[in-house]
């Protein structure tokens, strides 16, 4: 077993559509408690390496008021004091400034509101990224962008304008687009050609993985 992770689903905001996603992608390798914001104190945090936040349905334009400041502390101390952060789209916007605060000197933007982005809409469909050098359609649904000083994180892939789509700093590790994606996902006509066939779970995997340090 490489890891335990407390994976945060709070419907549909961080779905458990995600969450499932994200467990298919992980598992046997790494063991899962579900939580919410109520169970976040300093007992649960204490068995934890990483703190799993998936996406879901919601406007990145807005916050919707999870995460009080006094448990808000508490991630972002877990984090100081060690612990991992898995942030995919909803999860990544809130590593930024404005909810969790864990990351230095990058900001959390809309993809689709950046220059020269080749998505303009908040919909559901794929974005093409470039993974280590790979170029994969990834499933994207609003996801952000991180803006900021390239010499402070290091970029895993990019979207097709520049801007970092996954990166990691120190021990936060984010993702714009939804490498966890299923294939009941794929379920609408213009989606289906782009099916990743377990692909980009595996690059989730990886991913992952070195965010451990495994």
């Amino acid at each position: 077993m490489k890891g335990r992770i407390a994976l945060y689903v709070n419907h549909p905001y961080c779905s458990m559509d995600c969450a499932n996603g994200i467990m298919n992608a992980l598992y046997p390798d790494y063991s899962f408690k579900i939580f919410q914001e109520d169970h976040v104190c300093p007992e649960f945090l204490q068995d934890i390496d990483m703190l799993v936040f998936p996406g879901g349905i919601g406007d990145a334009d807005k916050y919707y008021g999870f995460f009080k400041r006094k448990k808000a502390n508490m991630i972002a101390d877990f984090v100081e004091r060690g612990g991992r952060y898995l942030g995919i789209c909803m999860g990544a916007y809130w590593a930024g400034p404005e909810y969790f605060d864990i990351l230095q000197h990058i900001k959390t933007e809309q993809y689709i509101k950046r220059p020269e982005a080749d998505v303009r809409r908040s919909f559901q469909g794929t974005a093409p990224v470039v993974w280590n050098g790979e170029h994969e359609q990834m499933y994207f649904y609003d996801g952000t962008a991180f803006i900021g000083n390239r010499h402070m994180f290091r970029t895993i892939a990019t979207y097709v304008n520049g801007d970092p789509m996954a990166i990691m700093q120190n021990r936060v590790g984010l993702i714009g687009c939804h490498p966890e994606s299923e294939q009941s996902w794929y379920d609408k006509p213009y989606l289906q050609p782009h099916w990743h066939e377990g692909r980009h779970h595996r690059l989730l995997k990886q991913f992952v993985d070195e965010l451990m340090g495994t």
